[in-house]
């Protein structure tokens, strides 16, 4: 069986009976968990089972767990720092950076794979440069180089335990002001200047991410719509100029950055038709999403799904068994 193209959100702690409907639909490969779902590890573990039972099929299991302020379960796991804590602590110390936020991509996909979630919205590979709403100290540094590195050691981190990881967000949402859950972005910028700054980490890193997350930010120079609609971004430049041979998987369809015209449905098949592998919507009705699926009109291809689902989970027992010594996280 394939994964369906849709990635979906739960209301509650518990399944509605109407959830279990939506997780059957052969168009949802997807789940992603908030804080609205977690109440402790114990009441997440049944909340798998349930979601799993009732989908019967491959189902993609996510969250966001950066560290710092994007960080949605708290009781039972360990609670890592912002990224931007590695990236000043890069510049006393790079030795010790490396070590402790490769160590912290080992600890969050240990308790995530634990739970069974299959991975985790990380880490971000925007560059600070002090102007953006919502990235902030979510990003590890300003220089490409020094984001890669981090990055890299988070990625190995998690790698180790068997999590794949998800670079976020592409081309780069550090260069422009406005937070695109709320507004739409616009970044300025030619192709050739983001090639030499924001995009080098997505260069860098593009043999070992598993998934990349585009942008809902528009670059005029380069096209008209959002990266994450662009054919021109999501095959010319990630896949073509950068060899990108991962999953691609929408930001939230929900999210202002992504009014682009038309409903739902229209956004949806837009970014598949541009390249996604896989989009999310979120912060709708059950209703509403159970309409959008049976509207989409996009099926996963052999080839989506198979990018998918290199994006399951792999939990390497051994390397829990190990317990491998843990050093500082702070």
């Amino acid at each position: 069986m394939q994964y369906g193209p849709v990635m979906i959100d739960l209301e509650g702690k518990t399944l509605l009976p109407s959830e279990h409907a939506l997780l059957a639909h052969p168009r949802v490969g997807g789940v992603i968990f908030f804080t609205r779902n977690y109440q402790d590890i114990a009441q997440l573990k049944a909340l798998i089972i349930d979601v799993r039972a009732a989908a019967q099929k491959p189902l993609l299991l996510a969250v966001d767990h950066e560290g710092g302020q994007v960080w949605r379960f708290n009781e039972g796991f360990t609670k890592l720092p912002p990224a931007k804590h590695y990236g000043d602590l890069y510049q006393q110390d790079p030795v010790e950076a490396l070590k402790r936020v490769r160590n912290a991509g080992w600890v969050m996909a240990t308790e995530l794979l634990d739970c069974g979630i299959d991975f985790s919205l990380a880490p971000v590979l925007d560059l600070e440069k002090g102007m953006s709403e919502v990235i902030g100290d979510r990003a590890f540094a300003r220089d490409p180089q020094t984001v890669s590195e981090l990055a890299k050691a988070f990625i190995q981190g998690m790698n180790a335990v068997g999590m794949s990881a998800m670079g976020k967000h592409f081309p780069g949402h550090g260069g422009c002001v406005p937070d695109s859950h709320i507004a739409k972005p616009v970044d300025d910028r030619t192709l050739e200047a983001l090639l030499v700054d924001d995009l080098v980490p997505f260069a860098n890193l593009s043999n070992i991410l598993g998934a990349v997350m585009p942008a809902h930010i528009t670059y005029p120079a380069v096209d008209t719509v959002p990266a994450g609609f662009s054919r021109r971004w999501l095959q010319d430049i990630l896949r073509g100029q950068l060899a990108f041979k991962g999953a691609i998987i929408s930001d939230c369809l929900s999210m202002k950055g992504a009014a682009i015209g038309g409903d739902f449905v229209v956004r949806a098949q837009m970014a598949i038709d541009a390249g996604c592998d896989m989009v999310i919507l979120c912060q709708q009705t059950r209703d509403l999403v159970m309409w959008f699926l049976d509207n989409l009109g996009r099926d996963s291809t052999a080839e989506s799904s198979q990018r998918l689902s290199n994006m399951a989970g792999q939990f390497q027992n051994e390397a829990r068994k190990a317990k491998k010594p843990v050093v500082a996280l702070v």
